[in-house]
């Protein structure tokens, strides 16, 4: 049994995405089974190596600039993960990147709520990957705890950014595959857009690059929150994931359409078909954190507009998280064959 069932937290999660209003409107969920300390022993096992990047791509990275953006995350258990092994170590499959969720990080470690990308590594492992045609790092602390001060800020962005434009020059692809889940969907939309944007936090208007539309093959976005969270719909700015600028607050309903979307959502919105040559979402309308069957102003919040075509489900086991977990095989069909299963 390997990292592939999450944990439902429901009391953490309230205080990062449905920060306010949680519960409200969301479909019943079944408790998360009990697993035995001695299946989770079987699980810390199996899983995926929690020890970082590669020391040949961290050294890589050292000598081309990238310390800066600390893609290594030396400071976290599983904190990155992808790499050659050694400068003879070949790359023949097209590199996949794995862009986590609020919270969450790049590789899980047991800890509720912080699955990552463990399943979807293990199975595409499975399939031939190897590590040098996998990456992934964390992009925020890492502590639910903090889940309600997260928004897509500068530094968030740039990390991001960073990693695709590492990952593309280090293995020396043409092209990437890039599979992101919750709030790393909106950020890694942002991060292949490129162009400019705002953060008066962190010293406010900077650049982020051309759009990178052409490096990219195959985007997935899971259970993300594109148009917005009807969590957020009376609490634009009471916490940054909320925010009225870079957070994910949905606007107002006019009677007509939608007004006042976040300044980040709305500029997402405003073209579509640039993630990628491809473009898939995966979402349940049974979701427990985004909740409300997903739908924001009679739209699907998780469809990613102008997409290539979607995996939904409906019920139990499938979720928020295990939209995640318990997926890799449909996340592999898209981006190895193009094909919704």
């Amino acid at each position: 049994m390997r990292l592939r069932s999450s944990l439902s937290m429901l009391g953490a999660l309230c205080l990062g995405l449905l920060s306010a209003g949680c519960g409200e409107g969301m479909e019943p969920v079944e408790p998360a089974l009990e697993v035995p300390a001695e299946d989770l022993a079987t699980q810390e096992a199996a899983a995926v190596s929690t020890s970082g990047v590669t020391s040949h791509f961290r050294q890589w990275l050292s000598a081309n600039g990238y310390d800066s953006y600390n893609l290594v995350r030396a400071d976290i258990t599983g904190g990155s993960y992808g790499g050659k092994a050694s400068s003879t170590d070949t790359v023949v499959n097209q590199p996949v990147i794995f862009i986590h969720g609020n919270s969450d990080k790049a590789i899980g470690t047991g800890t509720a709520g912080q699955s990552g990308w463990n399943a979807s590594i293990e199975y595409f492992q499975s399939q031939g990957y190897k590590t040098s045609e996998l990456y992934a790092t964390t992009w925020g602390p890492a502590d639910v705890s903090m889940s309600a001060y997260q928004y897509h800020s500068k530094t968030y962005v740039m990390k991001v950014r960073k990693l695709i434009e590492a990952v593309k020059a280090y293995t020396g692809a043409a092209k990437v595959d890039i599979i992101a889940h919750s709030m790393g969907v909106t950020l890694a939309r942002k991060a292949i857009l490129g162009g400019y944007a705002t953060d008066s936090l962190e010293g406010g208007q900077y650049y982020i690059g051309p759009p990178l539309t052409s490096s990219v093959d195959t985007f997935v976005g899971i259970a993300g929150a594109n148009r917005g969270l009807t969590s957020c719909y009376q609490t634009a700015g009471s916490t940054p994931t909320c925010g009225a600028t870079n957070g994910l607050y949905p606007g107002y309903w006019n009677g007509l359409g939608v007004s006042g979307l976040s300044s980040y959502l709305a500029n997402l919105g405003s073209s579509s078909k640039y993630e990628g040559a491809y473009r898939y979402s995966i979402f349940s309308t049974a979701d427990e954190v985004i909740g409300y069957g997903v739908v924001v102003y009679y739209e699907y919040t998780s469809r990613i507009p102008g997409q290539t075509g979607e995996k939904v489900y409906s019920g139990y086991p499938y979720g928020h998280f295990n939209s995640k977990d318990l997926t890799a095989s449909v996340q592999h069909s898209m981006v190895k064959s193009h094909v919704v299963p």
